[in-house]
């Protein structure tokens, strides 16, 4: 009788179930996941990342929705991590995007699964990197990721993603001040959706404005950032635009070299691997002191002002320093 197959393996043929039960494990911090998605990591690295981000309300998921059926016109394979804002009372994902893109669902050539952020800063969630080698090593050919949406602290994706895509929308004031403040860097396509609202045109120009005066919004030298206009919700109006510029970076990508690709992929390895030393070393620290049980006095004394968080992370700092020395 031959050996079972793992979550692994399974995912290696393609196997949907095993795919979304190993997404989920990750998302869920089951360090007994590690060992499966060790043996993907070697399988992965072939698949093409698009980031989408930008502020709630400017219809990422809409948009997403319609270059979805763009790669699948084109035959492409898809998967979609969504991020979504975690629900106060499970802690899981609210699910909101999966519901938008709901009409790919019975597509077996698309995977979309939505992760919770659990108050993660930055758009992405800590999983979200393991996620992407899983759907990676699964053999999808191009994988979405597309964040909570919470203005300018969302710049992780520019570490996950070979082009990110910045989304807007006019007449949201103070946004594009916002897009100014953080986002600006990281766009290698900006799309000011909604277009057919009024101060399309002049959105449009602020940002291509800003653009020339912020020398780090372009990520590799000789991609000119690209603005366009879009109705996401009617197919016909600029979304074949998006598409096409997303080929065009990616195919811009591909004219460089690999040392680009291979920039891109340390970036993404270097969080990676800090994300989950820090994870691993919080944890150890922890259980050195005993527990959380320990951690919520220390924050009792914190909010009740018999202690403050700077001499406490320096106490707890010492206490394990002394843990390890001993």
């Amino acid at each position: 009788m031959g050996a079972i197959d793992s979550l692994a393996d399974k995912v290696l043929k393609g196997d949907v179930r095993a795919t979304a039960q190993l997404i989920r494990r990750v998302d869920d911090g089951d360090k007994e996941a590690f060992s499966d998605l060790a043996k993907l990591y070697g399988h992965a690295g072939r698949a093409y990342i698009i980031g989408f981000t930008g502020s709630p309300g400017v219809g990422k998921s809409t948009l997403v929705d319609r270059i979805i059926a763009r790669f699948r016109e084109d035959g492409k394979t898809v998967g979609v991590l969504a991020i979504d804002p975690t629900s106060p009372f499970s802690g899981g994902a609210i699910l909101g995007d999966r519901i938008r893109m709901q009409r790919h669902f019975l597509d077996d050539g698309v995977f979309i699964r939505s992760l919770a952020t659990r108050g993660k800063f930055g758009g992405l969630t800590r999983s979200t990197a393991d996620a992407i080698v899983v759907l990676d090593a699964m053999g999808k050919d191009v994988i979405i990721v597309e964040t909570v949406g919470v203005g300018q602290d969302e710049v992780d994706i520019v570490n996950s993603a070979h082009t990110s895509v910045v989304v807007t929308v006019p007449g949201m004031g103070d946004d594009i001040q916002a897009i100014k403040a953080g986002l600006m860097e990281i766009g290698d396509l900006f799309v000011v959706n909604k277009a057919d609202r009024d101060g399309a045109g002049k959105t449009v120009r602020e940002i291509m404005f800003m653009l020339q005066m912020n020398s780090n919004s372009r990520r590799f030298d000789g991609w000119e950032t690209r603005v366009v206009e879009c109705v996401a919700t009617e197919a016909h109006k600029g979304v074949e635009e998006v598409y096409a510029t997303i080929l065009e970076h990616k195919r811009y990508l591909e004219d460089r070299g690999k040392d680009h690709r291979k920039d891109l992929e340390r970036n993404r390895a270097f969080g990676q691997l800090m994300d989950l030393f820090r994870e691993g070393l919080f944890e150890r620290a922890l259980n050195k002191l005993g527990g959380e049980q320990v951690l919520e006095v220390i924050v009792q004394d914190i909010v009740s002002r018999k202690n403050d968080p700077y001499r406490a992370s320096l106490q707890l700092l010492n206490s394990v320093m002394n843990e390890v020395s001993n």
